[in-house]
């Protein structure tokens, strides 16, 4: 098996919904069809931070990377936040979120970033096994208000 990671193609749109679907029911969320419109309308806007790397098995999306790049106040090169990612069920197991992280920290190193970041629920240990042999959590605890 072979996996391809490349950016996303306005194509894969149909496979990118049926993924974003699953992914929000993993985690038990709902959102209103206009966020993710606007997501998606944002992953291909110039003006936007966010971008999405994809991964091929056999010609077939099975994987996504939806991430951004910022500023920080101790750092002087941007960083990027991987903010959403996620293997199709079928596809776990055979190194498509490997091969998609492996990409972010190529890509990191090549636009000369200054991290590579991410958080993820405490109880997922399928991701946490992954996560963990990339770099060990940094003790950090999130916090979050919503408005």
């Amino acid at each position: 098996m072979t996996v391809v990671v490349r950016e996303v193609r306005p194509e894969d749109e149909a496979r990118w919904h049926k993924l974003w679907a699953d992914y929000l029911a993993f985690y038990g969320v709902s959102l209103a069809p206009d966020i993710t419109e606007a997501t998606w309308r944002r992953v291909f806007d110039p003006a936007s931070t966010i971008f999405m790397r994809v991964a091929e098995v056999d010609g077939e999306v099975r994987g996504f990377a939806l991430c951004l790049t910022h500023e920080g106040t101790w750092i002087r090169e941007l960083e990027c936040y991987l903010e959403d990612l996620f293997v199709d069920e079928s596809a776990r197991g055979q190194g498509v979120g490997r091969a998609l992280l492996d990409d972010l920290v190529s890509l990191c190193k090549t636009k000369g970033w200054a991290r590579l970041y991410w958080h993820t629920e405490e109880g997922n240990a399928t991701a946490r096994k992954l996560y963990d042999s990339y770099i060990e959590s940094d003790g950090l605890i999130r916090y979050r208000i919503k408005f």
